[in-house]
């Protein structure tokens, strides 16, 4: 059979090497990972690609784009994913304009998702500013912390064009949404509960941005001579995990940055509750101090290694400069998860799929990266948005929820 290997890195470690990062110096433990082929059958169609197959989670008039997978304790695994409707707006308008979350179960957790149900926002694309989250909701990022789940996400509302700066005083519905997303989180019991409508939101973000600083065209701006923060402007794309040396969540989250032009920069911020509050620090993550290039990212999912007693990342490389090569999925490696290594060979996959005959398919977007992880933090199976062609101008649909199976191999 023919087999596509990820190569999993930590820093300091030789080629298909995963080092542990206890202490100062590192200690083997060493692990190839591989990429199963996918169920999926991809045919060319006049208006794009058809996608069919178990591997595959789409909803019929729909863009279905990011997902976190969780297996309950009812022995199912549950999907919560960012959907907006298709057939109004272009996908780059839609997921601004009223992206919804709902909930799917399969009884596996590489592919076979069933649709439940919408549980958040709903409506859709109706304009609502009733709450702060009303009108888009996306980046859905799952965790058990205890008895209970907690949702981190990312949301916003229309704050109009008061307190705007531009050269018109005013900005597009789109800049503004966009402009005034922030992070929230919901905590259930059990996921029926979830659908259902039972669970604990906050009318209150659970973080937002210190600092807005843009030259023009902006929301509600800091004062002239501001430094930015790492989060500036937005605070999205969430994932948080539990630090065991000393018990603090660290939620990890991306800002915009314009120095001139627009990249994504991390930052992190810690509490003592999933719930918070949190506070963010100055400095950002996932950094590479020296680097010749100012790097853009985004989409981190962070986790701890039980047995390496150290973080991972992966994250979406806009340019390849993480991975010195095509954009694709890196990673990298942390101690404490907020100081960062970038390993010699940090590429973690490349934007194609793996097909049932071995054949690989080069897709042009593979992001919003969540996995499902074994006992002591291996990864089991990868969910990443992804479409084969430009989803961004398309209106009806061209999107979709993989699941890549990933077998972890020791080798010594």
């Amino acid at each position: 059979m023919n087999k596509h290997w990820i190569k999993f890195y930590c820093a300091g470690a030789a080629l298909c090497m995963l080092t542990s990062c206890v202490g100062e110096k590192t200690t083997l433990g060493e692990y190839v990972f591989e990429a199963q082929p996918i169920d999926l059958k991809i045919d060319s169609v006049a208006d794009g690609y058809k996608v069919e197959g178990m591997s595959a989670f789409q909803l019929p008039g729909h863009f279905v784009w990011g997902a976190s997978v969780t297996e309950a304790e009812d022995g199912k695994y549950y999907m919560i994913y960012s959907a907006p409707e298709t057939g109004v707006y272009p996908f780059n308008k839609a997921w601004v304009f009223g992206s919804k979350m709902g909930l799917a179960v399969s009884d596996r957790p590489d592919g076979g998702f069933r649709q439940l149900g919408f549980f958040m926002n709903q409506d859709g694309f109706t304009e609502d500013k009733s709450a702060w989250d009303a009108q888009t909701t996306s980046n859905p990022h799952v965790r058990k912390f205890g008895d209970r789940y907690y949702l981190y996400y990312a949301a916003s509302v229309d704050p109009g064009n008061e307190h705007i700066r531009a050269k018109a005083d005013t900005l597009p519905r789109r800049d503004r949404i966009q402009q005034s997303q922030q992070i929230g989180v919901i905590s259930f019991k059990s996921f029926p509960d979830l659908l259902e409508g039972k669970f604990t939101h906050s009318d209150k973000p659970l973080l937002s941005p210190r600092t807005r600083v843009k030259s023009d065209n902006v929301v509600n701006p800091s004062p002239e001579g501001i430094e930015p923060k790492p989060d500036n402007l937005i605070v999205v794309n969430p994932s948080v995990v539990y630090r065991p040396t000393d018990g603090k969540y660290l939620l990890y989250f991306k800002g915009n940055i314009y120095d001139p032009h627009w990249r994504g920069v991390h930052g992190v911020a810690l509490s003592d509750s999933p719930t918070g509050p949190f506070t963010a620090l100055d400095e950002p993550v996932f950094h590479i101090e020296g680097a010749s290039e100012k790097l853009s990212a985004e989409d981190p999912f962070v986790w701890y290694h039980q047995n390496d007693q150290c973080f991972y990342a992966v994250f979406k490389d806009f340019n390849g400069q993480f991975t010195k090569g095509k954009p694709c999925l890196a990673i990298m490696s942390s101690q404490d998860g907020i100081h960062w290594n970038l390993p010699e060979h940090s590429m973690f996959m490349k934007k194609e799929l793996i097909l049932p005959n071995g054949a690989s398919v080069e897709v042009k977007r593979l992001e919003r990266p969540q996995l499902l992880l074994d006992e002591e933090g291996n990864p089991e199976v990868l969910y990443a948005a992804c479409a084969i062609d430009d989803v961004n101008p398309r209106i009806d649909g061209g999107s979709f929820n993989v699941q890549i199976k990933i077998r972890a191999k020791k080798i010594k």
